[in-house]
């Protein structure tokens, strides 16, 4: 099978273990940082429980509900974004799955978002919103695995941040700016890992600890893909870097 297999999901219960691994995340990145997150375990524990039930909306917690609606609408405005980082004939081949993926999962974080008061929509960055000596600072990273690793040092810290957000996990705004600033740097070759601050470098080392949730998706779908192993293996690769300064 491969990760096209995927797109045979349809309702709540088809996306619980889609969930599980991003909620996990989550609560292991938060938790990491030492920042606070209150019962937000037995809210996951709660949300995959309904999901599987194939309940949603008001039959649900509210605080589960936002859970679940946040951690859906940050993996469905994930993709094309990502995407736009790497490669022409990369993102021409996945374009398509991936716009149709993100359709789904709006649709099933839609159902769950009905009965919340607000929930914000996330917009993720584009290559030409991460600019250094006045152009996109990809074009300063060479190599299809570097790239994938900044695209993905960038996206995963947006991601972090908007479903923290909308989970009321306090994360430091400064903390967010200083690691986004200091990562460009980074890997256009402006600043070496030893120049990086320890606080950021821990941010990133646990939010490259995205390989298990990879490795997670992968089993729990029973994928057996040669592209989230790649992507695994970049990420891994990453956390030791930055963890082993």
């Amino acid at each position: 099978m491969s990760v096209l297999s995927l797109l045979r999901a349809r309702n709540a219960a088809d996306f619980a273990d889609w969930f599980r691994p991003g909620a996990e995340y989550l609560l292991r990145v938060a938790d990491g940082m030492g920042f606070r997150t209150g019962d937000l375990a037995g809210f996951i524990d709660e949300a995959e429980t309904a999901m599987r039930a194939g309940r949603t909306g008001a039959d649900v917690a509210p605080t589960a509900n936002r859970l679940i609606a946040a951690d859906l609408y940050a993996d469905a405005a994930f993709g094309l974004p990502f995407l736009e980082w790497t490669p022409v004939w990369y993102e021409l081949g996945l374009t398509a799955p991936t716009a149709y993926a993100g359709w789904q999962l709006r649709r099933i974080a839609d159902q769950y978002a009905a009965t919340i008061d607000h929930i914000s929509v996330p917009r993720f960055s584009r290559p030409g919103d991460v600019v250094t000596r006045g152009r996109p600072a990809v074009e300063s990273v060479s190599g299809f695995a570097d790239r994938f690793a900044f695209a993905d040092a960038i996206l995963h810290l947006e991601w972090f941040a908007y479903v923290a957000e909308e989970c009321g996990i306090n994360v430091p705004a400064d903390l967010v700016a200083e690691t986004r600033r200091e990562t460009v740097a980074y890997y256009v070759g402006d600043r070496s890992l030893e120049e990086i601050d320890p606080s950021v470098r821990r941010f990133q080392t646990l939010l490259f600890t995205d390989d298990a949730w990879i490795r997670d998706l992968d089993d729990r779908y029973d994928l057996g893909s040669t592209l989230l192993s790649v992507w695994a293996r970049v990420c891994r690769r990453e956390r030791e870097r930055f963890g082993g300064v």
